[in-house]
């Protein structure tokens, strides 16, 4: 049994198709903009997710290396950030330029491998639909 919703969107007047040439079909708009909606909803999944994972695998990481003791892993931050407080102006701003880099390059790369799963998945997910509507 299908759930049977009217927002907003399905109050407001389209509007009329014009008509068209024989060579051309009329733009069906709420399709169209389901369809938009629909891919921005996708990609900002994809986009986020993907940040997420970029984010919280430095920390799966060093979690892992301190042998998933707390305690050691503040420590070892505490040590770092102690290091990055007395380093010099020009060493401190080439480590943050080098995070930055490593990050870009880790988010683009985990991107485009996740990429092709993500777009088959817009392909179907764009691709079904309610039959009665087609």
């Amino acid at each position: 049994m299908a759930l049977e919703t009217t927002t907003l969107v399905d109050r407001v007047p389209l509007p009329t198709p014009m008509t068209a040439r024989p060579d051309r079909q009329p733009i069906d708009w709420l399709e169209l903009f389901q369809g938009t909606c629909l891919v921005l909803i996708e990609t900002t999944g994809f986009a986020v997710t993907t940040l997420l994972l970029v984010l919280g695998l430095p920390l799966f990481v060093f979690l892992a290396v301190a042998g998933w003791d707390l305690g050691l892993l503040f420590a070892q931050l505490g040590n770092l950030a102690d290091h990055y407080h007395t380093a010099e102006p020009i060493a401190r701003r080439f480590f943050a330029q080098d995070l930055q880099i490593a990050f870009l390059i880790a988010a683009g790369g985990l991107a485009l491998l996740r990429m092709p799963a993500f777009l088959r998945r817009l392909d179907r997910r764009l691709n079904e639909g309610d039959p009665a509507h087609v």
